[in-house]
């Protein structure tokens, strides 16, 4: 089998699955461009970093495909000042991203595995500015307000708790509800006590683990 061209494929991948996503942002172009996203999936994965598929993590879990990664980007409109709170570590790969847009990043997983894997990683690559912790973020963890929150596993109901962690005029990308019908949104909070909720597209991710259900309805 041929070596693969990842240069070739990083810019394929920007060109015919990013932008036609309409992420049409420079910076996040250019950051997604520079973030060597093969050295982030798992090794026998590497090949498939630069195609349009959810490659497996273990335990259920899944990296985005690199097209929902650009726009959850976008969406958040990251400045060189925001702190972030990332739910779910995964690969590392997102933590990247978004370590490089903003001032610092929480990244909180569930899984030991995952989160001693993306720090090594993220210390291969220079990368300073994250503090990465492994819990329950919905229930363990502290309740700081952050400029940006990023939800990395879908939600079938997204608890009032996640909107009070915003900080004013903070950011939450999330995706809610259950398959094989979910929503991708962008939450934004605009005053102590209202928040503006966009509609950004329509997917299918698995669950976060130990996510919140919703009670059954009862007759």
């Amino acid at each position: 089998m041929s070596e693969i061209n990842f240069e070739q494929a990083r810019f394929n991948m920007i060109e015919q699955q990013i932008r036609t996503w309409d992420v049409l942002d420079q910076s996040v172009l250019d950051l997604i461009a520079r973030t060597p996203r093969e050295d982030f999936v798992p090794p026998p994965y590497r090949n498939l970093a630069f195609t349009d598929v959810r490659i497996p993590l273990g335990k259920g879990q899944v990296m985005m495909n690199p097209n929902m990664e650009g726009r959850l980007l976008q969406s958040l409109a990251i400045e060189p000042s925001d702190r972030i709170l990332e739910v779910g570590t995964g690969s590392g790969y997102l933590t990247a991203c978004l370590a490089q847009l903003g001032a610092s990043v929480l990244s909180v997983d569930i899984v030991p595995e995952f989160t001693q894997s993306a720090g090594q990683k993220l210390t291969a690559h220079g990368i300073t500015n994250v503090r990465l912790c492994t819990g329950d973020a919905a229930y363990d963890w502290d309740t700081q307000r952050y400029d940006v929150i990023a939800i990395t596993g879908s939600l079938p109901v997204l608890p009032n708790s996640w909107r009070q962690r915003l900080a004013l005029d903070g950011r939450l990308f999330v995706i809610v509800g259950e398959a094989p019908i979910m929503e991708a949104l962008l939450i934004v909070r605009v005053s102590e006590q209202e928040w503006t909720e966009e509609s950004l597209f329509d997917t299918e991710l698995p669950a976060l683990i130990n996510a919140h259900k919703p009670p059954a309805f009862e007759f």
